[in-house]
This record gives C-alpha cells, sequence and structure tokens, in this order.
C-alpha cells in the first residue's frame, strides 16, 4: 500500500479541487507549491507533499482505522488535506507540517543542556514535592529558560572540535530545543515511588538502603517506557491520536523559534506578532501572579459568599473552597485553574464538558444528598477531606492499631474504631471503580475496530503528512524496548526479594499485567480528550484483597501496576512531541532512558539530603511547610487498603459495601451510549464518553472544587465560545496563550518562593503581609476549620457498635 493512499473506510472519488471549488486549471501537485510559496516563502515550496504525489480525496483526510472520532470533522479534514497537514485543526493551529532532515539534532550542546535540565527540574520538584503550597517547575520552565541558553552557547563558545565532537555546532535550532525539553520533561514529576519509601520511613518506620531505594524507582519509572515505546504504533502514528497537552508545546517551540506553522492565519485575526503576545502575556502573568500567590492570597481561595456569612456550616460547606463544594465558581489564580495538571486551553470543550457534567452529577448533586442524610456516617466529619476518620471524628490513629511487624492487629482495630472517610472521599472512590469497567466497556465498544486495523497495519503504512515525513528515518527496533523491560523487571525482583518487602513475585508479575491490559484503552482516551484514568484505586483493590493486612507489599503492587501505566503514557505523549517536531526516534530513546534514569537518582539523592536536614519534616507543624500532603494521601492508601483491607471498609455489611455498585454503573453507562450513538450517529451522544465522566476528577482529593470549576469556565470561554466564534484568534494565539500563561506562573512562583517565602524561614512580611484581611479572610471562616455539619453525640463516638 502506497504511503500516499491510506486505507479508509469512506470510498469518495471527488478530488479534493473538485470539492473545494477550485477549477482544474492548475495540477495538484502545482497548486500545492503555489500555496505553499504564497504562504510560507519560495524556501518551502519545493518540499515534497502528498498532494504532489497524487490529488487528495475525502478519503485520504480520514485516518488508517478511523472511529468515531469527536475531535473528527469531515470539513476540517477536507480543509487539512487541501492544506497537505493534518484533518485535525487543533493540530494544524500547532506543528508545522514541514521537515528539514539535516537539521542537527544529537549535539554535544543539546546532551549537556538537556543533561543540566534533567538534573536541575527533577531535584527542585522533589524539594517543593514535600511542601505545601507545593511549587511545581514544569518542563515549560526548562522549555523557556534553555532557549536563551542554547542561543548564548551559539554565540560564545567556540567553534572548536575536540575527538570528532564539534563544540558550537551552529546556531541552536529548534530540534536541539525539543529534545533539551524532551528531557527535562521525562523527570520533572517527583517519582511516584519516592512515596512508597517517605511512607515506609514515617509510618512504618523502615529506612532501607540506597540500593533499594534507586532499583525500586528505576524499574517503577522505565517499565513504563519500554511499554509505551512498543504499543507507539497504537497511541502515536494514528493522526486521531493528538494528545492536546502537545498542542501548547509545540505552539511555544515554533513561538520562540518562528516557524511558518501559523503563516496562514496571519493577518486573519490579530495584529501583533505571536512572539510579542507570549512576550506581553508572559510577564503581565508573572506580575500578577504576586498578589494571588502571595500578597492578597484570597483572590486565589476566592470564596466571597463565605466571607459574607463566616460562621454558617452549610453555605460554607457548599461555597467554600478549602473544605467545601465549590459553588462560588470564580478564583484569580491561574496555578489553582490549572492544578490538575491540564490546561483548560489545551484540553478539547466536549472533554472538558464530560469532566465538568460528572462533577456536578456526582460532587454537587450526589455528595450534598448522601452528606445531609449522613450516609456512613459523613455529617459528622468535614464534607471534603483527603484525611482519614475515626468516630470521634478525630484523624485515624493508625499507630494503634499497628503489629511490630507492620501488620494489622486486629485485637487492637476491634477496640479503637472503624476507618471513616469524607463524602466526597468516598465519591472518588466509588468514581474510580466505576472507571475501571466503563474504561473497558467504551474500549470494547468504541475503539475495538481501531484496535484490531492498527494491530495489522504495517509501520510503513503513513496516514497523514506528520507520518509520512517521520517514516524517513530509522525507528527503533522493538527488542531494545524489551531489552528495557527485561533489565528493570530484574531490578524489581532482586529489591523485592532481598529486602523484608513480603511482596511476592506473582504480584509483581500481576501488577504489570494490569497495567499493560490498560495501557491502550486508557491511551486512547487521553490521546483524544487529555484526560488519564487512573489504575491506582485497582490495583490497590486488588492486592488489598489478594494479600490483606501488608501495606508495604500494597504501595508495591500499586506503584508498579499504577505507575507502569502513568509512565508509559507519559513517555508516549514525549513520542508523539517527537513525532511532531520531527525528531529521529533512536535520538528520543536514548534521551529518555538516560534522562529517566539520572531525574530518578537525583531525586532518591534530594529526599535523602532533606529528611537528614529539614527538622521535623511531614509532620503537620512544620514551620516551612514542609508537611507532605502527598505522602499523607499515600500512607492514608496504605492503611485503607493494606493495613486494614477493602474485605474491612467495602465487603457486604461493612460500611462502604455500597460504593461496590459503582463497578456495575460504570459497565453498563457506555453500553448506553453506544446504543444511542448507533442509533443517532449525529446527535451530542457521540461526544458522550463515561470514562472521563467517572474519572475526570480522579484528583479529588487533594484537589478540591477550586480546581475544577473555573477550569471549566475557562475552558467554556476558549475552547468553545472563541473558537466558534473568533476562529482565525484561536488558531493563531489560543495555544501560545497557554503556553505563556504556565510559563508566567510557573517563573512568578519560583521567584515567589526563594525570595519572599523561603529566606529567613518564611518570616518575611510573617506579621504584616501574612496577618492582614486578604490573606486570612478565607481561612477564618468554617470552610477554613474544616467544620462538620453535626456535632459528635453527647457519648463521644458515632458509628456502628461493632466492627
Amino acid at each position: 500500500m502506497s504511503v500516499y493512499e491510506p486505507a479508509s473506510i469512506v470510498s469518495v472519488s471527488m478530488s479534493m479541487f473538485e470539492l473545494s471549488g477550485v477549477g482544474s486549471s492548475l495540477a495538484g501537485s502545482q497548486k500545492v507549491a503555489v500555496d505553499r510559496e504564497s504562504r510560507y516563502g519560495s524556501r518551502f515550496a519545493d518540499i515534497p507533499s502528498v498532494a504532489s504525489a497524487r490529488p487528495l480525496s475525502v478519503a485520504s483526510a480520514i485516518p488508517i482505522g478511523h472511529f468515531d472520532d469527536p475531535n473528527f470533522d469531515e470539513d476540517d479534514a477536507i480543509a487539512g488535506a487541501l492544506d497537505d497537514d493534518s484533518p485535525y485543526p487543533e493540530v494544524r493551529s500547532a506543528v508545522a507540517n514541514t521537515d528539514d532532515q539535516t537539521m542537527p539534532v544529537s549535539t554535544f550542546r543539546s546532551w549537556v543542556i538537556g543533561f543540566t535540565w534533567a538534573i536541575i527540574v527533577p531535584a527542585l520538584n522533589q524539594f517543593f514535592y514535600f511542601r505545601y503550597p507545593t511549587v511545581q517547575i514544569t518542563s515549560i520552565v526548562a522549555q523557556l529558560l534553555s532557549y536563551p541558553m542554547g542561543r548564548c552557547w551559539a554565540r560564545v563558545m567556540p567553534d572548536i572540535t575536540v575527538f570528532g565532537v564539534a563544540i558550537n555546532p551552529g546556531p541552536f535550532t529548534i530540534k536541539e530545543h525539543v529534545l533539551v525539553t524532551i528531557m527535562a520533561n521525562v523527570g520533572y514529576p517527583a517519582a511516584y515511588a519516592i512515596d512508597i519509601i517517605a511512607v515506609q520511613r514515617i509510618y512504618y518506620h523502615q529506612v532501607f538502603n540506597f540500593s533499594y531505594q534507586w532499583m525500586i524507582v528505576q524499574s517503577t519509572q522505565l517499565i513504563g517506557f519500554s511499554l509505551g515505546g512498543i504499543l507507539r504504533r497504537f497511541l502515536v502514528q494514528p493522526p486521531s491520536m493528538i494528545w492536546p497537552a502537545n498542542l501548547v508545546t509545540c505552539a511555544l517551540f515554533n513561538t520562540l523559534h518562528s516557524a511558518p506553522v501559523y503563516a496562514h492565519t496571519a493577518g486573519k485575526r490579530g495584529s501583533i506578532s505571536r512572539e510579542r503576545f507570549f512576550v506581553y502575556v508572559f510577564f503581565a502573568t508573572c506580575a500578577w501572579n504576586i498578589f494571588p500567590g502571595y500578597l492578597f492570597q484570597a483572590l486565589s481561595y476566592f470564596s466571597w459568599v463565605c466571607w459574607l456569612v463566616p460562621d454558617n456550616v452549610v453555605v460554607n460547606q457548599l461555597f467554600g473552597y478549602r473544605s467545601g463544594l465549590g459553588m462560588s465558581l470564580l478564583t484569580f489564580d491561574w496555578a489553582q485553574i490549572s492544578y490538575i495538571g491540564t490546561s483548560p486551553l489545551a484540553t478539547p470543550w466536549w472533554a472538558e464538558a464530560n469532566v465538568l457534567a460528572g462533577f456536578i452529577m456526582f460532587y454537587w448533586i450526589l455528595t450534598p444528598i448522601l452528606y445531609y442524610t449522613n450516609t456512613w456516617y459523613a455529617g459528622y466529619l468535614p464534607i471534603l477531606s483527603r484525611s482519614a476518620f475515626d468516630n470521634t471524628g478525630a484523624k485515624y490513629n493508625f499507630t494503634a492499631i499497628l503489629a511490630p511487624d507492620n501488620t494489622l492487629n486486629v485485637t487492637a482495630y476491634e477496640a479503637y474504631s472503624p476507618l471513616f472517610l469524607s463524602t466526597t472521599f468516598a465519591i472518588s472512590y466509588g468514581l474510580t471503580f466505576a472507571s475501571i469497567t466503563a474504561t473497558v466497556m467504551h474500549a470494547i465498544l468504541f475503539f475495538r475496530k481501531q484496535i484490531w486495523v492498527l494491530s495489522r497495519r504495517s509501520r510503513r503504512e503513513q496516514t497523514d503528512i506528520h507520518g509520512h515525513l517521520m517514516s524517513k528515518y530509522h525507528q527503533v527496533p522493538e527488542w531494545w524496548y524489551l531489552v528495557v523491560f527485561v533489565v528493570m523487571f530484574s531490578l524489581g525482583v532482586i529489591s523485592i526479594r532481598v529486602w523484608p518487602t513480603d511482596f511476592p513475585v506473582w504480584g509483581l508479575v500481576f501488577s504489570i499485567v494490569i497495567a499493560s491490559f490498560y495501557t491502550i484503552p486508557i491511551g486512547m482516551i487521553q490521546a483524544i480528550t487529555n484526560q488519564q484514568v487512573g489504575l491506582n484505586v485497582l490495583t490497590e483493590l486488588v492486592i488489598g484483597y489478594a494479600i490483606p493486612g501488608r501495606p508495604v507489599a500494597l504501595m508495591l503492587f500499586k506503584s508498579w501496576g499504577f505507575v507502569t501505566l502513568s509512565q508509559a503514557l507519559r513517555f508516549t505523549s514525549d513520542f508523539k512531541l517527537g513525532h511532531y517536531m520531527k525528531i529521529p526516534p533512536r535520538t528520543m530513546f536514548w534521551a529518555q532512558i538516560s534522562a529517566g534514569m539520572v531525574a530518578g537518582t537525583v531525586q532518591l539523592g534530594v529526599q535523602a539530603w532533606m529528611f537528614s536536614n529539614i527538622p521535623d519534616i511531614c509532620s503537620s507543624h512544620q514551620p516551612s511547610g514542609f508537611v507532605c500532603p502527598n505522602v499523607q494521601v499515600f500512607g492514608t492508601a496504605s492503611i485503607i487498603w493494606g493495613l486494614i483491607g477493602p474485605a474491612r471498609q467495602f465487603s457486604s455489611g461493612q460500611i462502604y459495601s455500597s460504593l461496590k455498585w459503582f463497578f456495575l454503573l460504570g459497565a453498563l453507562c457506555p453500553i448506553g451510549a453506544w446504543v444511542l450513538s448507533v442509533k443517532w450517529p449525529h446527535s451530542f451522544i457521540r461526544y458522550v464518553n463515561f470514562p472521563i465522566i467517572f474519572a475526570g476528577t480522579y484528583l479529588m482529593p487533594p484537589a478540591t472544587a477550586l480546581n475544577y470549576v473555573p477550569w471549566a469556565i475557562i475552558g467554556f470561554a476558549f475552547q468553545f465560545i472563541i473558537r466558534r466564534r473568533h476562529f482565525y484568534w484561536w488558531m493563531k494565539y489560543n495555544y501560545v496563550l497557554s503556553a505563556a500563561l504556565d510559563s508566567g506562573v510557573a517563573i512568578s512562583i519560583v521567584l515567589i518562593f526563594f525570595f519572599l517565602q523561603y529566606p529567613k524561614d518564611g518570616t518575611i512580611g510573617s506579621t504584616t503581609i501574612a496577618k492582614w484581611w486578604g490573606n486570612t479572610v478565607y481561612m477564618n471562616t468554617a470552610d477554613g476549620r474544616d467544620a462538620a455539619y453535626l456535632p459528635i453525640p453527647d457519648s463521644g463516638a458515632f458509628g456502628p457498635a461493632t466492627w
């Protein structure tokens, strides 16, 4: 099959030029050359294109293995084919459809700068990870700062060659810049397995040596890399797998390097260049963030209704932002809006609408009903909290039920208290149960044809211009990924067998099998919607029943099961970024695996230093804010699922047994949506995605309504209203705006922390700025005090008489 004639389920013989009303006076190849020269200049007119080989048809605009893709529009696809470009306008607005194979990528300069950021970013993020509020330095910071570094290198370094390596290969290229950013992106979030080590140290008093820690981190991080590489034909090569978050990154690259990707929108709307627009928004955001981030924090927690009636518990629970349901709707802090990890300017509106629908149904409707009827005895607790409680309303004292060998002391547990969760925490578990079954059912019903076609397709069969351009590079042999898998699996086996983890090898194998089974369906959902379905609760549930009373084994099973999938998707997303920016696959392979190993090692070293040098780290009263909120959530989960076990929480007759019905709900809902979509294929039903409805709010807790409701409002404004009414403005500026907002906030947070919060143990402005009305009003409310609806009974305890 020719790369210019992809298979399609649509058979239309009319040429694209006939459909568009263009006369036949120009041959297809001549017209494309003329269009390219008029849009991009003569230097791009001679670049080979699909249309120059054969006039395109409507069928050519539809990807191989096409399915009912909510992002796909036939009119957009026709426009993309006419432009010799992607069938998706989101991709066309951010990604260039040209490539220069002679452009330097793997240079001494790119590797030095890349490893520099692969050390700095993970180190800083690991340092901030234990702090609340946390500061996360994303890869956008590295992307921004590495640009002047590369330009400076090109200007000042000598043009010499040492041992055959050019020290200064010339101008800093966009491909070098992409490689540097990918190396920074690989390890910028704190490794998930770091939480295992912290919880073992804090909760279970286990401190194993660095070899154990290093093998656990490397194994959990890089098994996912091998899995993502093997499955890239499903998640990277198809044009329908657009990975929206990458479009923001691509837009920023092309803005910084002034690539001609937006030339076709120039002059349509907006009078300033993308570069100037980015600079204006970046500095404005950086300056503004000092107000919600430091001087006037009530602008961040803008729960204005609660300020009017600070002692009314019900009003504060409904409208509050710290322990309430967030019906105040507003925040002026982009850090809060982007907290959940996906920009509202990058996520398709239909996906955001699914998230919002799930939030309203389950947190604004179901949660108040359950809470104010005192279901699960939740009325005695805050309506939203990430903590676990005992039957007196106090934080659960897990040490009271812990045996010396770190297993459950059943007698002490039965004498102490069952474990209680806030209503939102319990609902979040139910939604996770539903997302587990909904994801499988959705993949069977909606993705089965595409998965089947892609599994049989040759990698040489390309479906759009980007696949065609990337086919010219040497691909990574799959046995390379298999070697990585074998090595990392061996490290995992050694770590759990040499040290007393109580985790069997079959558990390691089973956790990887679960992750592998879910990677394709969850990856396809994320690539289309920008939302990820997590496996953390599924892995907790499985191992909690299989090996009850072993919290360390549970954490290990959870990490290999959950992290293998999440890392596979993180690396796959980077593969797609390299695909869009035309980075040679083999260069990508070595950059990702080497940066991943460096990042994990650095994070372990930073964590070890912090526990040795920061007094009272992870205590609730640590003066510099190093209270370890994520470790608290992780440790609480190890108690719920590992120490106490799901059988004592969710089995028949237990307090939260009714949450098991969410499994059935998750399985049935996609069936209903599929049946309706078959009967009415062009109705709004095609946009209903139940895995996203159930899993879109998976970060609650520790996220709150503050992070979801304003996010959806901003998404509606830009991804629906502006995209429809001011499309050319959206095409030119939307992703640049998102990149500028993210970048400005990230830089501002770092500057605020190092210049105003960290020096002098945080005492700068502690008696003036920190205590004025604008920084305390949201705390001096029932919402800020985590108030409960019902008082504790006179007996001093609530709940069942026996458990």
